[in-house]
């Protein structure tokens, strides 16, 4: 099990950059594959960007390919999504997630939840 709290979002105007961190409990915190998800209005939860157990293996979708970074410091319970160029497409509640085991591309996988965080970009 693990419990996770998102932060860092808000207002950013488009071209902007905004970091997001999530911290979770927990002594296993290495034993779980991680993910930033996204919901716009209207829209179903999609997957942004994932990090492997070790954090040697990420994916990300095509969309924000080379704008955003996901990363982990598993020393500080920790998970960020770098978020470079952002355009008002990215606005959204954004959410982290983590599955016991290895990296999958697959929404359902992912079990355990934080509360998100509003990320806005105005034009």
């Amino acid at each position: 099990q693990v419990q996770l709290v998102e932060s860092g979002g808000g207002l950013v105007q488009a071209g902007g950059s905004l970091r997001l961190s999530c911290v979770a409990s927990g002594r296993t915190f290495s034993t779980y594959s991680l993910g930033w998800f996204r919901q716009a209005p209207g829209k179903e939860r999609e997957i942004v960007a994932l990090i492997g157990r070790s954090g040697d293996i990420t994916s990300y979708a095509d969309s924000v390919k080379g704008r955003f970074t996901i990363s982990r410091d598993n020393a500080k319970n920790t998970v960020y999504l770098q978020m470079n160029g952002l355009n008002p497409e990215d606005t959204a509640v954004y959410y982290c997630g983590a599955r016991a085991g290895p990296l999958l591309w697959r929404r359902d996988v992912y079990d355990y939840w934080g509360q998100g965080t509003q990320v806005t970009v105005s034009s």
